[in-house]
């Protein structure tokens, strides 16, 4: 995967059209969480000498213009960020768009609307997402990708406007994503250790079934643990568990030799939710009926936190619990914690797993914290992602 980089061309002067991730948490416009948007700043700055204009999503929308997903506030905190001036345009396409292009000076930066507010950029029909995305590429010379969250599907803002611009190169953003992504999945099978948490185990299969064979242990929490614990023959009670994830689950435990490198939770945190919600800590074999398990207990939590911290690689995603609500936090940054001791090479993929290492004031102690939780899962388990193949070779 040797792309180009905005390095690697002489973009100055031209109009840069540019993808960036800014899915930041919003509420009634207020941004709270600005990281995706200080995350494109490098590749931001490093174009000061084009005419940049800059898209994203925001949300699903689901092609309907809803201002609740609004990417204006945005436009405010990158002119922050930048102190200087961004021109928000309540468009992606068409004559305000060229309006406001035809204007640009070089080192000016200009923001478009939502890209998800037209039902094109996601279309399943080629040849409607080819028309937007041509439409979209119209005003601009050359294409800069730097939205790693984004690339594992096909969209016109990714793939599409590829095909209508040239150079299309990557950002520092995507360069570093994928650097550090390459690194996990070439990982020797010698002290890799992958943990997966999460609630269902159809979100994580395609990735569980590619680096059972790549690692050494794989680690399993949060819901899907309570799948897998189904498809054994184990009461789990009240506990979230999906229909689609028990076969899916009993599959991978069919698996040879799985049962040397999977590791499932020993005790369990659960909930009497059937009368007074106390909790009480129990067995994997001990869930009562009427008990909801919410997060993994501390023998697991140990367990977990040894493996942890003797691996040499390690690859995190998904909580161990239902990490928004105390006490059910626990085992999730007991794991965290883990992650920052760990002397290995430590990836953490997204979601919230980077919640977690956030809250506990560990960030700086990873080696990389992706930004994209679906495309560093899509990334490890094919070693490819369809936003990144279309970008030009080095």
């Amino acid at each position: 995967m040797a792309k180009k980089s905005v390095q690697d061309v002489d973009l100055a002067s031209k109009v840069v059209l540019c993808r960036v991730d800014f899915n930041v948490p919003l509420k009634d416009g207020v941004i709270s969480d600005d990281t995706r948007i200080r995350a494109a700043l490098p590749t931001i700055e490093y174009l000061a000498n084009t005419k940049l204009v800059l898209c994203s999503h925001l949300g699903r929308p689901n092609g309907v213009r809803d201002m609740k997903y609004d990417v204006s506030p945005c436009a405010v905190r990158l002119s922050e960020l930048l102190k200087k001036p961004v021109t928000f345009v309540d468009e992606c396409v068409g004559p305000l768009v060229a309006e406001a292009v035809a204007k640009m000076q070089v080192g000016e930066v200009v923001l478009l609307q939502n890209v998800r507010f037209h039902g094109a950029e996601t279309s399943k029909d080629k040849d409607e997402l080819a028309a937007f995305a041509k439409e979209m590429a119209a005003p601009a010379e050359a294409f800069v990708d730097d939205a790693f969250g984004s690339v594992a599907k096909k969209q016109a803002s990714v793939t599409g406007v590829t095909k209508f611009l040239s150079p299309c190169v990557q950002g520092f953003l995507m360069e570093k994503e994928v650097t550090m992504l390459s690194r996990v999945y070439n990982a020797p099978q010698e002290g890799f250790v992958a943990i997966l948490g999460g609630a269902k185990v159809e979100d994580k299969i395609d990735v569980i079934k590619s680096l059972l064979p790549r690692c050494e242990k794989m680690i399993i929490g949060g819901a899907m643990a309570w799948a897998f614990f189904k498809a054994q023959g184990k009461e789990i009670g009240e506990s979230l568990c999906f229909d689609e994830s028990v076969p899916l689950a009993a599959e991978i435990l069919a698996l040879p030799g799985v049962l040397d490198k999977l590791i499932l939770p020993l005790d369990v945190n659960m909930q009497n939710v059937a009368g007074d919600h106390a909790s009480a800590f129990a067995s994997a074999d001990g869930i009562l009926p009427g008990w909801d398990a919410q997060d993994i207990g501390p023998e697991t939590t140990k367990l977990y936190c040894d493996v942890v911290r003797a691996a040499k690689t390690v690859f995190w995603n998904g909580p161990m619990g239902h990490f928004e609500v105390k006490p059910f936090d626990a085992g999730t940054l007991a794991v965290a914690q883990a992650m920052g001791d760990c002397p290995g090479f430590n990836v953490v993929g997204g979601g919230d797993s980077v919640a977690a290492v956030t809250q506990m004031g560990l960030a700086d102690k990873m080696d990389h914290v992706s930004t994209g939780g679906g495309a560093s899962l899509e990334f490890l388990a094919s070693g490819s992602l369809v936003g990144v193949d279309v970008l030009d070779e080095k």
